[in-house]
């Protein structure tokens, strides 16, 4: 479920010396990096294929997800298959109190942060330790992920020493060589321990039972590699056709995530070794509804690079936790309201000032604004269906912009009513609604056609 907007976290962050001005300039680095990575490569030829190739793979998802399994457990894996979040939780569980596992090591994976998989390991008594940097470092800080690759972006170093000390009881320091060599250090022996690894999913290949992890830090393949489980989630929605089709993905990936050519490691996942046992979850978790959508479906062709958060100006300014949901930006207004719907979920699409700055920096050309628009025009149909006097308010300014003697007409009333509610504070009911979440300008002494026509005849 959407938690809903977290108006307390905003406001804490807004209120931090260096959050919004430090938080924007560090994502306006990251998508000028990005964009600077992309000269080398024909990147709207890639854009195209990936588009086509997943746009291939939804339209035959049910047939690739059986060819996934099928390969898959030909090569010692398991596949089971969640249908919601507590579905997927229950397995997990499962598969850690069959091996005995009392500690669980999790690479990133923004699905676990979805289906809310640490906080269920905690109470089913089982502990479960974040080894990717920013999401250990938000985990110890008891917070969620602001941004799908960076989860601490909103964190600065001096932060993370105060962090580190209070909670590791380590020496002050704000030297981040040093920072990332505490967290090692307090990880290694977390590898060392546990019973159960736990990944993400980048991409599932159909055509060989293939799981590709890509990450930088090298904590996918200890968790994956370490432990004598590795426990897999995966999103339907991550499902390719062919090994071959990695050679347009990868070069995408790394390029709008980080700006790097390639990721320090891609990790291809092909059965368990001797000896281990690898279990692959197939959640669905709402995606099937997405999938059903024709209008927004588009939006599972994401492969979680967070590209349109780096370049939306909304985002820049208010950070991840205002969506309420896993996901923020763009991605998650469209996300979150078929994965985690709610009433706050509901109007994430007017969280957008619908630039297109989303679509056109998308390497899988996801048209995000178009989509936000369709689900604010679905919304304020709903709305309009169910209020008579929205519905009534929407046919007088149909009729008030039909023709120009009644714009001119309705223009001068509508003057009126501003200037008495600026002196008053009463409005009509439908600009009532408005005003709670907009401040309502009073309007000028004189209107631009009065100004016009005195230019004009000076």
């Amino acid at each position: 479920m959407a938690r809903g907007f977290d108006a307390a976290a905003v406001r804490k962050g807004f209120a931090h010396p260096d959050g919004p001005p430090a938080l924007e300039t560090a994502l306006r680095h990251a998508h000028a990096a990005s964009l600077a990575a992309r000269t080398d490569v024909p990147w709207e030829e890639l854009r195209s294929a990936a588009s086509a190739i997943k746009s291939d793979a939804m339209d035959h998802l049910d047939a690739l997800l059986v060819e996934f399994e099928k390969r898959c457990e030909e090569r010692g894996g398991r596949v089971l298959w969640a249908a919601d979040a507590e579905e997927a939780v229950r397995h997990v569980v499962a598969i850690c109190r069959r091996h005995e596992a009392h500690l669980a090591v999790k690479g990133k994976s923004m699905l676990s942060e979805e289906i809310g998989l640490s906080a269920a390991l905690g109470a089913a008594g089982i502990k479960a330790v974040e080894t990717d940097l920013g999401e250990f470092i938000v985990d110890l800080a008891g917070q969620r992920p602001s941004h799908i690759v960076g989860p601490a972006l909103h964190l600065s170093r001096r932060d993370i020493g105060e962090l580190f000390a209070r909670r590791l009881g380590v020496p002050y320091t704000d030297d981040a060589a040093a920072l990332m060599d505490i967290a090692r250090r307090h990880l290694r022996e977390q590898f060392r321990r546990a019973q159960v690894g736990i990944t993400g999913c980048n991409f599932a290949i159909a055509e060989t039972g293939t799981v590709v992890v890509v990450e930088n830090e090298g904590n996918g393949g200890l968790a994956a590699g370490l432990p004598e489980v590795h426990v897999v989630l995966i999103g339907i929605e991550k499902v390719i056709p062919r090994v071959s089709d990695l050679g347009v993905f990868l070069p995408l990936l790394a390029r709008a995530a980080t700006g790097q050519k390639l990721t320090a490691y891609t990790h291809l996942f092909l059965g368990p070794p001797a000896g281990t046992h690898l279990y692959c979850i197939l959640v669905d978790a709402g995606r099937t509804r997405l999938l059903g959508d024709p209008h927004a479906r588009q939006a599972l062709h994401c492969i979680r690079c967070g590209a349109c958060l780096n370049a939306c100006p909304v985002y820049r300014r208010v950070g991840g936790w205002a969506y309420g949901g896993t996901y923020g930006g763009p991605i998650g207004a469209v996300l979150t309201p078929f994965l985690e719907p709610g009433p706050a979920a509901a109007t994430l699409a007017f969280a957008s000032s619908l630039c297109g700055a989303c679509s056109q920096t998308c390497p899988v050309k996801i048209d995000l604004a178009h989509q936000l628009v369709f689900l604010r025009s679905r919304i304020v149909a709903q709305r309009t269906r169910r209020n008579p006097l929205r519905a009534a308010g929407f046919r007088i300014w149909r009729w008030a912009i039909s023709s120009l003697p009644a714009y001119r007409v309705s223009a001068a009333v509508l003057r009126a009513v501003l200037a008495i509610g600026g002196v008053t504070g009463i409005y009509p009911p439908l600009l009532r609604t408005w005003s709670r979440g907009h401040v309502l300008a009073g309007p000028p002494r004189r209107t631009f056609r009065q100004w016009w026509k005195k230019r004009r005849s000076a």
